[in-house]
C-alpha cells in the first residue's frame, strides 16, 4: 500500500489517515507531497498520485484499489483488518464514538478557520464566540466518552481508536493555540500527544523545512 499525505506540520487530513494506516498494522509506504509547493499543481494532475481524489490528501493506493478521505480510508482499513481494530465493541461506546468521528469530519469549520494546525507554532489568539462554540462542544462529547466508555485506559473510549485519530489534529490545535481546558481534557491531550506514533508524527513536523506563508500569517493573529 501507498499513502499519499501532505505537509505533517499542517495537514490535519493526512495526519487522521496515516494514523489510521498505523493503526491497521498494515505495511505501507509513505509519500509525502509539499502543499502549496512548487510541484503541488502538477502532482494532482499526476494520475499515478492523486487521480480520482480531486487532488486531495490523503490519498491510499492498496493495489488497483484507490481510496481517498480520511474517513473513508479508515473504514477500508477497518474492513480489511476487522472493526473492533478502531471501534469500540459496545454498541453503545460504538454508537457514540461513530457519531464523535462523523461530526469531527463535517463540523466545527470556524474553529478550522481560525486556528489551522501548525504543529511548529506556539501562538495566542482572539477567538470567536463561534469557535469558542466548537470548543465547548468538543469539551462536551469529550467529558460524555470518558465518563461513560473510558474506563479501560486514557484515550476516549479507553483504549486507542477511531475516536482518538480524528480529534489527534483537535488536541494538536488547542496546544498551538494554547486554548485553556478542564483537568480532564488535559490529562486526555497529555495521553494522547505522547502515544509515540503522535510524537513520531511531530518530530517530522518539526524537521521539515517547508513553511506555507498563507497558514502562518493566519496564525499570526
Amino acid at each position: 500500500m501507498k499513502l499519499i499525505i501532505g505537509n505533517k506540520n499542517y495537514s490535519s487530513w493526512s495526519l487522521r489517515g496515516w494514523l489510521a494506516a498505523r493503526q491497521s498494522g498494515l505495511q505501507f509506504e509513505e509519500l509525502t507531497v509539499p502543499l502549496y509547493g512548487e510541484d503541488w499543481e502538477a502532482k494532482r494532475r499526476d494520475e499515478g498520485h492523486f487521480q480520482p481524489s480531486a487532488g486531495k490528501v490523503p490519498v491510499l493506493w492498496d493495489g488497483d484499489v484507490v481510496v481517498w478521505d480520511s474517513l473513508a480510508i479508515m473504514e477500508y482499513l477497518a474492513d480489511k483488518v476487522g472493526r473492533d481494530r478502531f471501534w469500540p465493541k459496545g454498541d453503545g461506546a460504538r454508537a457514540m464514538a461513530r457519531s464523535m468521528v462523523a461530526e469531527m469530519h463535517s463540523s466545527y469549520l470556524s474553529l478550522r478557520r481560525e486556528c489551522p494546525m501548525n504543529i511548529r507554532a506556539r501562538i495566542g489568539v482572539e477567538l470567536s464566540e463561534e469557535t469558542k462554540g466548537d470548543i465547548v462542544r468538543i469539551l462536551g462529547l469529550w467529558a460524555e466518552a470518558r465518563a461513560r466508555f473510558g474506563k479501560g485506559g486514557p484515550y476516549l473510549f479507553g483504549t486507542f481508536g477511531a475516536a482518538d485519530i480524528f480529534y489527534a489534529p483537535i488536541v494538536s490545535r488547542f496546544i498551538t493555540y494554547g486554548i485553556g481546558v478542564p483537568g480532564f481534557a488535559e490529562t486526555y491531550m497529555q495521553a494522547l500527544w505522547e502515544h509515540a506514533w503522535i510524537q513520531e508524527w511531530v518530530e517530522a513536523a518539526e524537521a521539515e523545512e517547508w513553511t506555507i506563508s498563507q497558514f502562518e500569517v493566519a496564525t499570526a493573529g
